[in-house]
């Protein structure tokens, strides 16, 4: 166990170590396969889309800017979670720095945040094309999307910022094991020998506030979508308007009930195995950034026909 002395009577921990389903090796097998696909088709998926988008000028429109940064989002939260899981699983590396350990822990929380802020402004979007038509343009231009991207950055960046600081500032003196593939904050602030009262607090509050209030007002602005619908009267109008906004509820409910299911087994984690929310967290991580692109580029005609042309062009 690698530890460092900062005085002769304390002694703190420099590394710490994942103990990713160490009690079921078999289950480690299992996974890695199909996490490293999941993983490929995440990295693969996201980035034709943003190739598609970044070369073809049709797809140069706000909705289509929005839909990117969720992309660079997925990516990015991939890259942080999932080689060092597989890492683990393929070659036994199971030790993370005291500093990395905790920049996972905040890039982690800020970008699920900065995903659930940006499905927020992607339903205002639908919101505007469907209840105020005429005013989208006008509404929803190049300067409100530069806009939202600083509010989602400066919002989140900040909000989740004290999670892992104050995790960093406890004391680790007794072990370094922690009981979990990655570096989730309760499970690293209770290693430490100080009371995490405040870090409990924290991050349920700062959980609920932030993620809670986007999907509330998520679901807010489709209910008020779905009024509006309903009070369509030409023929096959509700069915093209619920349309354009289908692919975006899809990767909502991708996003929240993976995050619903593992609130609800960490609640019930006596009554469950204590390898399945820490394998739903990993999964998060994972699942909707391989979904993601795949329901847009099915969906949408336009991106179906961005990716063509990018095909042929290839060839």
């Amino acid at each position: 166990m690698a530890l460092t002395s900062k005085n002769s009577s304390i002694t703190e921990v420099s590394e710490f170590l994942l103990n990713c389903f160490v009690k079921s090796p078999n289950l480690q097998c299992w996974l890695s396969l199909p996490l490293s696909l999941l993983f490929l088709l995440a990295m693969g998926a996201n980035g034709i889309l943003l190739t598609t988008i970044r070369l073809e000028p049709s797809l140069h429109e706000p909705m289509y800017y929005l839909l990117s940064l969720l992309s660079l989002l997925d990516i990015v939260l991939c890259l942080t979670v999932i080689p060092k899981v597989l890492l683990i699983f393929w070659f036994d590396l199971k030790s993370i720095s005291f500093t990395a350990c905790f920049l996972q822990m905040y890039v982690m929380n800020c970008f699920l945040a900065m995903e659930s802020c940006t499905f927020l402004v992607m339903a205002y979007d639908r919101y505007v094309a469907i209840c105020h038509p005429l005013r989208y343009p006008s509404i929803i231009t190049d300067r409100f999307v530069i806009k939202a991207v600083i509010f989602i950055v400066a919002r989140n960046a900040l909000i989740t910022l004290l999670v892992p600081i104050l995790s960093a500032r406890l004391h680790y003196c007794h072990s370094n094991v922690i009981e979990n593939c990655i570096c989730a904050n309760l499970s690293v602030s209770k290693l430490s020998s100080d009371d995490i009262t405040v870090n409990r607090l924290l991050q349920f509050a700062g959980g609920w506030t932030v993620l809670g209030s986007d999907l509330i007002l998520i679901f807010l602005s489709y209910s008020l979508i779905l009024r509006a619908v309903l009070r369509l009267k030409a023929k096959g109008a509700a069915a093209k308007a619920l349309s354009t906004c289908g692919s975006h509820f899809i990767l909502i409910l991708f996003f929240s009930t993976i995050l619903l299911v593992f609130v609800l087994t960490h609640v019930a984690k006596k009554i469950v195995s204590p390898d399945v929310p820490i394998l739903l967290n990993v999964l998060h991580h994972v699942i909707p950034a391989a979904l993601n692109p795949i329901v847009y580029g099915v969906r949408t005609q336009e991106i179906k026909q961005g990716i063509l042309k990018l095909l042929h062009k290839g060839l």
